[in-house]
């Protein structure tokens, strides 16, 4: 078994086992082997950055076995420069969301945890997948465990969340199938999707599966105006379902546009890129908007999420390779910073069970250690330079900029929104006096707490100040990227 096979199925074995266990009387053991079992998957994945070749476009660590030969359908995994960094935040979040989880879950452990260990493995799955049915088996698979991690675990409307969220995303996901059998049946049946980058096809044909795929990836991003179940899904969800959901899931849509969309639609992209970057724009400018008149901290951020994932369809659909490049940067630094400022609401969340932004107010004077974690991960929120929230939208800014001035200038406005909401709300809960006792009670962030925040403040400013390893990575790959889109596939 190759180590992409090993990320892939390692975590989703161990939290199978998991789930095994009875009981809440082995919840010590079931937290170990989750934790242990989450570090094991995230250190199989370190070899395939420390082994990967930059000059070349390749797919590198590939595995290809039949699967369903009568319709040809290959188990077959690789990963290039766009999906590698994926893969290792993936694994690396969810040894984050195992620690996070670690005293907050008390009642059906071993589920919770092994809930999480299988959706990283399957998530692992979709970033690697070279095969359209194995991608697609993937991506709809992530949906089960996110579903039940919303629907038990969750708030007091979690099964309205889970069931929206659920349809939502099944909806958009069968006319994609609709379209992946059309470009089976196109290619003389085959899956592979490097023979799909080669696929003559007529504009109308192109259109009709760029918007197959559109309703798949958009609902996923979430983009304008199909983003309304994110924030009810927020809300109701734990921290932990939280910080993966805006972490990593949000990411399986924006990473569908560059492996389908782009490459095997380049005509089709190149006419209704107009409309792609419009949504965008509505996205980083109107939702920021609604994000500043929230009252809830989760909805906030969630809307934040669909603010900042505009940026990355942003980026993409200008063709320039700065400003792909940036989309993906922003996507990995979204993870950090989401998932960060997820695990902040969670931290206030466990000591005063409250949400409302008008329930706090001067929380540093009683936690003046986790107040500063906050205000770096609300920077990075903002787009601060030297965090991880700058460089993928600078770089978005500065493509849209050389494409259109106007593009660039709305892009911008909305980094002012951004600062706008984010610091607004972290004035209000956390700066000034004490308002009530709830604050007054309150006890600084413990070790564990801390080592989250730590490992997370180490990521978001790393980010910021040396990007050049993950722009290194996907640089060659973006470039021939791009390549697919300019070479027309029309007949």
């Amino acid at each position: 078994m190759g180590l992409l096979s090993l990320a892939i199925w390692l975590p989703i074995v161990i939290g199978a086992v998991l789930l095994a266990f009875g009981e809440d009387r082995h919840a010590r053991m079931v937290r170990w082997l989750a934790l242990l079992g989450s570090l094991a998957s995230f250190l199989v994945t370190i070899p395939l950055y420390t082994g990967f070749k930059l000059q070349t476009a390749a797919l590198q660590f590939v595995e290809k076995n039949e699967w369903i030969p009568r319709f040809n359908i290959n188990y077959h995994v690789g990963v290039d420069g766009i999906s590698l960094w994926f893969v290792l935040l993936t694994a690396f979040i969810t040894v984050i969301v195992v620690i996070a989880g670690w005293e907050v879950i008390t009642k059906r452990v071993n589920q919770y945890m092994g809930a999480f260990l299988i959706l990283s493995g399957l998530m692992i799955g979709v970033f690697s997948a070279q095969d359209a049915m194995l991608f697609y088996v993937f991506f709809e698979a992530t949906l089960i465990p996110m579903y039940l991690i919303i629907g038990i675990w969750g708030g007091p409307r979690k099964i309205y969340a889970a069931f929206k969220f659920f349809l939502y995303t099944l909806l958009g996901s069968l006319l994609m199938l609709i379209a992946l059998v059309y470009l089976f049946n196109t290619s003389g049946g085959s899956f592979d999707l490097q023979t799909w980058y080669k696929l003559p096809l007529d504009i109308d044909a192109q259109s009709l599966l760029f918007f197959a795929f559109f309703a798949a990836f958009a609902v996923k991003v979430p983009m304008w105006p199909v983003h309304t179940w994110l924030p009810d899904v927020h809300v109701e969800a734990p921290t932990g379902g939280s910080a993966v959901l805006a972490a990593i899931m949000l990411k399986l849509g924006a990473y569908g546009f560059l492996r389908f969309s782009l490459p095997i639609l380049p005509d089709a992209s190149q006419k209704w890129a107009w409309l792609m970057i419009a949504l965008s724009l509505i996205a980083v400018i109107y939702v920021g908007l609604v994000a500043i008149v929230q009252k809830d901290m989760k909805k906030l951020v969630a809307y934040s999420s669909v603010a900042h994932m505009g940026f990355v369809t942003l980026g993409f659909f200008i063709f320039s390779d700065i400003g792909v490049a940036g989309g993906i940067v922003q996507m990995i630094a979204h993870g950090f910073v989401s998932a960060a400022m997820f695990l902040c609401i969670g931290v206030l969340y466990d000591r005063v069970h409250s949400r409302e932004i008008a329930d706090y107010g001067g929380v540093i004077n009683t936690m003046p250690k986790f107040a500063a974690f906050a205000l770096l991960f609300t920077m990075a929120n903002c787009g601060l330079p030297a965090t991880a929230g700058f460089v993928g939208e600078w770089m978005v800014i500065i493509a849209a900029v050389k494409a259109n001035f106007w593009i660039g200038l709305g892009a911008a406005v909305a980094l002012i929104l951004g600062a706008a909401y984010s610091l607004w709300m972290y004035k209000r809960v956390y700066l000034g006096p004490v308002t009530n006792d709830n604050v007054r009670a309150l006890n600084d962030i413990n070790s564990r707490e801390f080592l989250i925040m730590a490992v997370l403040a180490i990521a978001v400013i790393w980010m910021g100040v040396y990007p050049k390893p993950m722009t290194d990575v996907m640089d060659a790959s973006v470039v021939q990227l791009l390549q697919h889109v300019a070479t027309s596939k029309l007949h």
